[in-house]
């Protein structure tokens, strides 16, 4: 459930550009690092990228390993932040002060694993100074803080941004008075995206389909037997605000990534599971994962908080074209379905992290 779309284009495109690359001659990490989007240039929407590109970044990270791997696959992708295409993106942030050494803050977000209950806190106590240990983050339908959809790690940006301005008027009172003085008082805030564009329209002579893009480069190493050594994650998360979320978000993208591409099957008899047991539908074990190593790059984002970007989506959006163009390294077989059908009788491709094979 992360990419929404894009890991299928991303897998198929990474493929045909491995394949551009032999026909033509080229070297696979310089032909996607001269061919990289960067700012100024346009997108295949026709948004011209005004900051933030940091897929070259992601890609120099990865650069020095993938030329000394034997058998090394590279895939590169890009996954939007906010609904976009002419749709509102908004989110509501209150800041209430309710005792000497009790804040409140509320907002309209589900906390589903993407951390927004910790950005909301980090970026008030940034903002304010106060001390993260007496702040309380509360979703309550009864606060009446509107956020729309509230899905994927665009949080970041909407709740980032939000409570940036709800602490505004806060930060501007605490020069002056102590938080004994100020209990009672509620700050508001918020932050609006309403000038994305419709497919096939402009505003104010622009195309603007998103406002934000997030970038990264993975590269996934094999040893001689075929099997997954190594996956080197180098994602661009504008400014990481919490790095023990920044690795587990990518580590659990990098097992659901694996799985997508090795093992992971939901077959269907009459239209329904033919189990219900996650087991059997090939979820990798934590045993026979390979051993990984998450690269944070950091070019910031126009409109993030401190230059902010999404990480949840594009965690397993370059997995599966980096698994299948290192499995083409390794014995010569396009694969073009997924899951991938494995080397010789392989079932499950990868070793541990302690070097034992699965």
């Amino acid at each position: 459930m992360r990419g929404f779309g894009v890991n299928q284009a991303i897998y198929g495109l990474e493929c045909c550009i491995d394949e551009l690359c032999e026909k033509g001659g080229f070297d696979r990490w310089q032909f996607r690092f001269d061919n990289a989007l960067q700012n100024g240039d346009v997108t295949s929407t026709g948004q011209i990228i005004e900051g933030g590109a940091g897929v070259r970044e992601t890609l120099l990270a990865v650069r020095d390993q993938f030329y000394a791997a034997k058998y090394a696959g590279l895939a590169c992708g890009i996954k939007n932040t906010g609904v976009g295409n002419g749709m509102a993106d908004a989110s509501q942030v209150s800041i209430t002060i309710e005792a000497p050494d009790r804040v409140m803050l509320d907002h309209g977000w589900t906390e589903m694993g993407q951390g927004v209950h910790t950005i909301a806190v980090q970026t008030l106590c940034q903002e304010t100074g106060i001390d993260p240990t007496i702040v309380r983050v509360r979703v309550d339908t009864a606060s009446r803080q509107a956020a729309g959809m509230t899905t994927a790690s665009r949080a970041t940006s909407l709740v980032g941004n939000a409570t940036i301005n709800a602490a505004a008027k806060l930060r501007e009172d605490l020069q002056s008075h102590t938080l004994a003085e100020l209990v009672g008082r509620r700050y508001e805030g918020a932050w609006i995206v309403d000038w994305t564009t419709k497919p096939g329209y402009e505003k104010n002579g622009k195309v603007v389909t998103h406002y934000s893009y997030s970038y990264a480069t993975q590269l996934v190493i094999l040893g001689d037997d075929g099997r997954i050594a190594k996956v080197v994650a180098a994602h661009d998360a504008g400014k990481i605000y919490n790095p023990t979320l920044f690795e587990g978000q990518l580590e659990g993208s990098i097992h659901m990534g694996l799985g997508y591409a090795i093992s992971e099957e939901l077959v269907l008899e009459g239209g329904r599971p033919k189990t219900t047991r996650l087991r059997q539908m090939g979820i990798l074990r934590a045993k026979e994962m390979p051993e990984m190593e998450i690269i944070g790059v950091e070019v910031p984002d126009p409109y993030g908080p401190y230059g902010a970007k999404g990480v949840g989506e594009i965690g397993l959006v370059p997995t599966a074209g980096a698994v299948a163009n290192a499995l083409y390294q390794y014995d010569g077989v396009r694969r073009t379905k997924l899951p991938m059908a494995l080397p010789e009788r392989e079932k499950v491709v990868v070793r541990s992290g302690n070097g034992a094979a699965s």
